[in-house]
């Protein structure tokens, strides 16, 4: 087995790659002069800060590294941008039933209940509902839309392509939580999706560290901002950057890419013998889904006694997002998905990582059919 061969919550956070660790360390050894400052080495930073930029720019098919703010995480950026785009926009915004909560809060707070609308999911498939989408659009009310590229709870993938171009051909704003996208499948024009975020942890990059990619028109007169009180991020993100994260983040994305995987095997024979075996049934399993993730709906007990027994024997797994774990509230992405609150107490959410084998997650299910015997 391999050395994280317990370890299935990658979709919380990841450990960092090696080649990230390294370039963290010659970075806070070498180069942690404030970018800001005016003497030759705060140059010499500033300058790396720009290279890192390039990269990311390079990875993600950006013509203008410009369009690329260097935040805190994704849950920074997707509260930058909503605070923005309500601000900025008049009328309602369209999100998601599946948002994460750092989308879905900001949301709540800027918006406000009367500038909302909620877009449905499909509850067998989990992807959203274009056609509900296209009505909202046509209604001239909706200005906004937010839709995430791949949900964190099931892993089921949206139609970020389709969606992106009903949001040019109507002329509303897209913003995309690209999160559990990046460095799990490629990047592709993923980047255009209008107001684009990504976190560095979730790829091995990283705590602490993220990014927001700006669409093109922005640049055009644009007045985005984050936080106040600094010139930093060309006045659209205060706070001295972060250069060793910065440059962890992009060297591990730029390995991520180089060894990406699709191979969802060990995943699928883990899903056939959990369900043939223990009962288990997996909402959305007929979907596309990211290779890494299957959500359990388990057959019987409070999910809580199966994790505990799960890391006794040495297996991390998770309730759903890390994010709102122990709050004792519904899920939104499992109502939406059709799960009563009864069913929603027996899910366990299951993600592997880029080096998990077969091997492993069949380790994982003869784990789950011992704990299955232990408390029936």
């Amino acid at each position: 087995m391999s050395d994280l061969s317990g370890y299935f919550d990658f979709n919380a956070t990841t450990p960092m790659l090696p080649a990230a660790k390294v370039v963290l360390a010659e970075m806070a050894d070498k180069h942690w002069q404030n970018p800001s400052s005016l003497y030759r080495e705060a140059g010499e930073v500033k300058h790396l800060l720009e290279h890192y930029r390039e990269e990311l720019a390079d990875e993600l098919a950006v013509d203008d590294p410009e369009r690329i703010i260097f935040m805190s995480g994704a849950t920074e950026a997707n509260n930058a941008v909503v605070e923005y785009l309500a601000s900025s926009h008049d009328g309602a915004i369209v999100v998601s039933a599946i948002e994460h909560p750092c989308v879905v809060a900001p949301v709540a707070k800027y918006f406000g209940e009367s500038r909302v609308r909620e877009l449905s999911v499909d509850p067998v498939s989990g992807v959203v509902l274009l056609d509900q989408l296209e009505g909202g659009l046509k209604s001239g009310e909706v200005k906004v839309v937010s839709v995430m590229a791949a949900n964190n709870e099931t892993g089921i993938i949206q139609p970020w392509e389709e969606i992106s171009r009903l949001c040019r051909e109507s002329g509303v704003t897209l913003h995309t939580d690209a999160a559990q996208w990046f460095g799990k499948l490629p990047c592709g024009t993923i980047a255009d999706c209008g107001y684009v975020t990504g976190s560095g942890h979730k790829f091995g990059g990283g705590k602490g560290v993220g990014f927001l990619v700006l669409p093109e028109d922005e640049l055009d007169g644009g007045r985005f901002h984050g936080l106040t009180g600094g010139p930093q991020e060309e006045g659209r993100r205060a706070g001295t950057e972060n250069l060793p994260a910065i440059a962890a983040m992009v060297t591990a994305l730029k390995e991520r890419e180089t060894t990406l995987k699709s191979d969802s095997m060990g995943r699928d024979l883990f899903e056939a013998r959990v369900e043939s075996e223990l009962g288990c049934r997996i909402p959305g399993k007929e979907s596309r889904r990211l290779w890494n993730t299957s959500m359990l709906v388990l057959p019987h007990s409070k999910n809580l006694k199966w994790l505990t027994r799960l890391s006794q024997r040495g297996f991390c797994v998770s309730t759903g997002s890390a994010c709102s774990a122990g709050q004792g509230n519904p899920s939104r992405v499992m109502a939406a998905m059709g799960l009563d609150f009864e069913e929603m107490s027996r899910v366990l959410r299951v993600s592997c990582g880029w080096e998990t084998t077969a091997e492993d997650w069949l380790a994982l299910s003869d784990a789950l059919a011992a704990v299955a015997v232990e408390l029936e």
